[in-house]
Formats: structure tokens, C-alpha cells, sequence
């Protein structure tokens, strides 16, 4: 499902209008994208957390010439699924 598929979901569902759907889920997503810079986490209760995670420096390899690198640390966004979303989908 593309974002476009999504919003027309999310109208049909709500029974929203395919602009206002849209509208609710470019706030969502800025909100959620905001909240996770400040280093924030978002807890929907059965549906899942939104975190960051830290990811530490480390020393890599180019595979083409074998030269080592340096991969600096970075924080990385985390999706964790709660009880709910994974009683839906192994039914």
C-alpha cells in the first residue's frame, strides 16, 4: 500500500473527505517525525512505539577496495509492534 492507498483507506474508514485524510496524515507524520527528533517516544496503546535508537561509530570496509571507514555514530529511527497489531495480523 502506497500513501495514496492510504489516505483513500483512511477517508473511506473515517468517513473523511480524500483532503481532509491527507491533512490528517501529514500531521501525523510530522508530529511523530518531530516528536522523535527531540529524542521523544510515542506510545499508541495495542498498535506499537515509535523510538530512536542510538547507533554507535564503527569501522567499515569498502567492498570495491578493501579500504577501511569510518561510519560515524547516527540515531536511527524504531517501529515496535504492541500486542494488539500482532494479535491482528496472525489471525
Amino acid at each position: 500500500m502506497n500513501k495514496q492507498e492510504l489516505i483513500d483507506a483512511i477517508a473511506k474508514t473515517a468517513g473523511l473527505t480524500k483532503v481532509a485524510a491527507a491533512e490528517g496524515l501529514e500531521a501525523f507524520i510530522e508530529v511523530v517525525a518531530k516528536a522523535l527528533k527531540k529524542g521523544d517516544e510515542i506510545r499508541i496503546t495495542n498498535f506499537g512505539t515509535f523510538a530512536v535508537a542510538k547507533r554507535a561509530a564503527t569501522t567499515g570496509r569498502n567492498p570495491r577496495t578493501g579500504a577501511k571507514i569510518k561510519i560515524p555514530a547516527s540515531k536511527q529511527p524504531k517501529f515496535k509492534a504492541g500486542k494488539g497489531l500482532k494479535t491482528i495480523v496472525n489471525k
